[in-house]
């Protein structure tokens, strides 16, 4: 059998699969997510825990030979551990705000433009150029004790194999990868000031690294591949290879992926280029913050079970009776298809008279044009492919499908391990069938007059977003 690992923000997990893709057995473990004042933080230990039961769990229930194991994980954050991949302090969460005044400072005098247009990457305040500076500043004996930077799944893959520190080119993507060489742009950090410390960032393994387990969660000497992160491993999941074909991964993160062979980092600087396998080919990524966080927190606040989201999705005509939502509630802003730090959520067109069904759909509308927002802006040309948890409603997927005004392929399943594995294959010469690992569970079409409500619908959101964004400067 063959096991994909995803080590995701809020839910760890591992697939088995067989030799032509079916899922054999799928465990999960959550692990906390620490919120306090704009910081966002992770447990090492715990996250780590969670990836050792997931694959005894796993691997128990199929008591098969592992042919070969798959690594992928969130993005982003700063995850600093010592030689032995331990932390030196918990890991800052892609999610974390703290650098925001950093990244104002950047934005205000040329430094995130310049980096924008050397490597492709906009900036944020839950990435490791800012995370990194900010830690310099007010931690610098964290650094210090720091033999390496890494990302999450850089962690797991030491801890995993005993191998040094090591990432791939997918999660060096953002901010420091010159995507033309391959290679870090020592430039871009010594304009945020990190020149003194170069020697934290991991070296690049290109291709991904490779590895024997030291008999933690899997049989030891169980062949392993570290990578791509998450983002690009469910490109691959979804089969997402040719240019123009696009992925929305409707998770805790929205993602919005287009594979491109053009590098062009003009226009406003947003999003990034990651660095794929292959070189000359990347995924154009608007990775907005927005996701199906936002509808756990309106589904939390309004008592609403997310078993009841379906019948409330179908009961509540298009425009939810005037309600809208920009749904910006991150608290570090938003990153795609723009960055704008101090962006927050808004809800207006809510009275007395409103429901709760008004103020889900407005929410999921309000997430689907941000969606499309972000796809246009990466260039979505071709198919489009859909996976993550959202893809469970699938009153939602209607609903995004008349939004987008465009059919859905949806992608069901562990996606990410999944393409985990696939690239594990790829590194180590062994031949799988990726257009039957990729295929799609279902299509789901758009309904005409609904498209056409919602083109409008979605100029007036541009509209109002484009007032909010003023307002966050002031």
């Amino acid at each position: 059998m063959y096991v994909g690992i995803d080590v995701g923000t809020s839910m760890v997990k591992a697939a088995a699969f067989d030799a032509v893709g079916r899922e054999l057995a799928v465990a999960s473990r959550p692990v906390d997510l620490s919120l306090r004042g704009g910081v966002v933080e992770q447990d090492m230990e715990e996250v780590y825990g969670a990836v050792v039961a997931v694959l005894g769990e796993v691997t128990g229930r199929v008591p098969e030979p592992v042919e070969l194991a798959g690594l992928t994980g969130q993005g982003d954050g700063v995850w600093l551990v010592d030689g032995e991949g331990r932390p030196v302090r918990p890991a800052a969460s892609w999610m974390d705000g703290r650098a925001h005044d950093l990244v104002d400072r950047w934005l205000a005098d040329g430094t995130f433009e310049t980096v924008f247009r050397r490597t492709g990457s906009a900036m944020f305040p839950g990435c490791p150029g800012p995370l990194l500076a900010w830690l310099d500043r007010h931690e610098p004996k964290a650094l210090d004790a720091a033999k390496a930077a890494l990302y999450c799944k850089d962690m797991v893959f030491q801890r995993l194999t005993g191998a040094g520190p090591a990432t791939d080119v997918s999660d060096a993507s953002m901010p420091f990868l010159d995507p033309r060489t391959r290679a870090y742009d020592d430039t871009v950090v010594e304009l945020l000031g990190l020149a003194h410390r170069r020697g934290l960032l991991a070296p690049v393994s290109d291709p991904v690294a490779t590895a024997e387990t030291r008999g933690e969660g899997l049989p030891p000497g169980t062949r392993i591949a570290n990578g791509p992160y998450d983002l690009p491993a469910c490109a691959l999941g979804a089969g997402v290879t040719s240019p123009g074909d696009g992925l929305l991964i409707v998770g805790t993160c929205l993602a919005s992926l287009v594979a491109t062979t053009e590098l062009d980092p003009t226009g406003e600087p947003a999003g990034l280029y990651i660095s794929t396998d292959r070189p000359g080919h990347w995924l154009r990524a608007m990775p907005a913050m927005v996701g199906t966080a936002a509808l756990d927190w309106v589904l939390s606040t309004t008592g609403v079970r997310h078993e009841e989201v379906d019948g409330l999705l179908a009961g509540t005509p298009p425009g939810a009776h005037g309600v809208r939502v920009l749904p910006y509630f991150a608290p570090s802003g938003e990153r795609a298809p723009f960055v704008e730090p101090r962006l927050r959520a808004e809800l207006t067109g809510v009275s007395l008279e409103s429901t709760r069904g008004d103020l889900v759909r407005a929410t999921c509308e309000g997430i689907g044009y941000a969606a499309r927002h972000c796809l246009e802006a990466a260039g979505l040309t071709g198919n489009l492919a859909v996976c993550g948890g959202g893809t469970r409603s699938s009153a939602w997927m209607r609903l995004l499908a008349d939004v987008l005004g465009r059919p859905l392929r949806i992608v069901e399943g562990e996606v990410g391990a999944r393409g985990a594995v696939l690239a594990a294959a790829g590194r180590y010469g062994v031949t799988l069938d990726a257009e039957a690992w990729t295929a799609p569970t279902a299509v789901v079409e758009p309904d005409p007059d609904r498209a056409a409500f919602h083109t409008r619908g979605y100029e007036e959101h541009l509209d109002r977003l484009a007032q909010a964004r003023s307002r966050a400067r002031r």
